[in-house]
């Protein structure tokens, strides 16, 4: 196979006019000579940190997607099937990803269950840790978001850690908001990478210590407006990654919109293309071509050098996406699941009116940090409700493993003005979450979770609607453009009740998200992220 066009040097920093020639899934010469051919062969796109788990397909779905947006590998973190099933749940992953031709790399989960402050379904060990680490198929120690054991030199944590330098593996970080002396002690441990920067001056004060930064821009955390200035400062240290992907959002664009974006802000064209490829291949030891002679054939061709848009991609050599349509088949799966609670009574989820002044969840659209306020309820029948005309509404997390009393709490910004929606897309333990106008709605959104035994959903009055995620609770084995399109139709739905988040699910799965600050809430309480510890309802 020989493939024209202008081909682009990223190790080398240029671009000239020439041919590459594939044979047995390698690039087996490269000419370089004058042609006509007006498109660019550029190394195939890397997302450096994300949880497929989020965009709810399978591993091999997910990929039928990607590969339409010239991504050819990701880094892939599976601490959320880790959350639901342990070891086996990563395995199942790795199995999957196997089944297509697409270039996953998994890493092995670091901090599973997240805390000790909520319920997970599995427990990771130090001596699983240890297994995977030895596996072909492992190639990190994901994100280590247990930032406080690292400082106060927690043997389980500290283990953990030391077993990847053991076998030469790199960590990730998750430290949101460390700096100073906090931030070089977590850095000196051997943690190499964080994607929770939401400050420039907090990845400044990360990469002055030599960490490395992955500039995150999802369906839900957006940090690349705040960051993106540091990747002509610091090119060599700089990551792409979307962390997290809901299957619309994958289908219409993957990493391609954020060199699109990066080239729009006035970025170096090579500095662009070598924090979605190159930087993340070199950190990781991933076997991803490079466009370089004897690499592995992995490579896109795009129209230009500023819209990125995707005619082809190539994985070792096969054709996998051309014009916007993916070659990969689809892969039937049996699901493997975790999910073991009953039906929700509406008595379980009221709050009886002790106290009328609440702690209230504050959300930030595009963030997953939260902030804490307070709010004024008027009681009815003796019982605190949501109050839609001050946009303050009742949030609820339900114990998916076994049957548990309720968390309920207030949440603010979410916009709702009738109705309910509930997922168990709830990390990082993957337990139901719910936020509605009325605790009818809100019971019946969660129920039908628990009916489906997993599922995103959404009930309003006679109204009830449920895209099921049979596997794990938290994926899909269904298409994938099929699943976008039902997702689409929630999303859209639960903005006509009034949300005004740009992604109401997302955001509300990172409303159980406790190590990420300020105030959220696990299926056992409310829970301060600041000082790592439960915390009252009342004021």
């Amino acid at each position: 196979m020989i493939i024209e066009g202008n081909i682009v040097d990223v190790i080398n920093k240029r671009i000239y006019s020439g041919y590459i020639t594939v044979n047995n899934g390698v690039i087996s010469e490269i000419v370089e000579e004058e042609n006509s051919v007006s498109q660019y062969i550029i190394p195939g796109f890397v997302d450096a940190h994300v949880h497929v788990e989020s965009s709810m397909l399978i591993p091999s779905e997910f990929a039928r997607l990607a590969v339409c947006h010239g991504t050819v590998a990701t880094i892939s973190d599976p601490h959320e099937i880790g959350n639901v099933l342990g070891v086996e749940g990563v395995k199942f992953m790795i199995e999957n990803g196997k089944k297509t031709p697409f270039k996953f790399h998994f890493g092995a989960p670091s901090c599973v269950p997240a805390t000790v402050f909520e319920t997970a379904g599995a427990n990771i060990t130090v001596d699983d840790v240890k297994e995977l680490l030895t596996m072909d198929d492992i190639h990190y120690l994901t994100e280590m978001m247990n930032f406080p054991g690292v400082l106060f030199d927690d043997p389980e944590v500290m283990a953990k850690i030391q077993a990847s330098k053991d076998v030469g593996k790199p960590i990730d970080g998750h430290a949101p908001g460390l700096r100073g002396e906090d931030a070089k002690k977590y850095i000196d441990a051997g943690i190499t990478t964080d994607h929770e920067c939401f400050t420039k001056e907090e990845a400044l004060d990360k990469l002055k210590y030599g960490m490395k930064i992955q500039i995150r821009e999802g369906s839900a955390a957006k940090n690349f407006d705040s960051l993106i200035d540091l990747l002509d400062e610091y090119p060599d240290s700089i990551m792409f990654c979307s962390d997290d992907k809901h299957p619309n959002d994958l289908a219409a664009q993957h990493v391609n919109v954020l060199a699109k974006r990066a080239i729009a802000h006035g970025s170096d064209v090579m500095n662009v293309l070598r924090a979605c490829s190159y930087n993340i291949v070199k950190h990781y030891s991933m076997n991803v071509g490079m466009l370089q002679l004897g690499d592995p054939a992995d490579f896109c061709i795009v129209d230009d050098l500023i819209n990125f848009k995707c005619q082809a991609t190539y994985i070792d050599g096969q054709l996998v996406a051309e014009n916007g349509q993916t070659k990969i088949a689809s892969v039937e799966e049996t699901p493997i699941n975790n999910f073991n609670c009953s039906p929700v009574a509406i008595s379980q989820i009221e709050v009886e009116a002790n106290f009328t002044t609440v702690k209230v969840i504050e959300v930030e659209d595009g963030q997953l940090i939260t902030t804490k306020g307070s709010a004024d309820l008027t009681p009815v029948e003796g019982k605190l409700v949501s109050d839609a005309s001050q946009d303050v509404l009742k949030v609820v997390v339900v114990n998916r493993y076994f049957d548990a009393p309720p968390a309920v709490a207030f949440i603010r910004n979410f916009g709702l003005k009738q109705g309910a929606l509930a997922s168990c897309v709830a990390h990082d333990s993957h337990n139901i979450i719910a936020v509605g106008v009325s605790d009818v709605d809100i019971v019946k959104a969660i129920n039908l979770v628990i009916e489906s035994k997993g599922g995103v959903s959404l009930a309003n009055g006679s109204e009830q609607k449920i895209l099921p995620l049979p596997v794990a609770g938290i994926m899909t084995n269904k298409g994938g453009y099929e699943t976008a399109e039902a997702y689409e139709k929630l999303d859209l739905r639960a903005k006509n009740l009034g949300v005004t988040l740009d992604a109401p699910y997302m955001t509300m799965s990172f409303c159980a998200l406790l190590v990420i600050p300020e105030l959220k809430l696990s299926d056992k309480g409310l829970f301060d992220g600041n000082k790592f510890e439960f915390t009252s309802l009342e004021v």
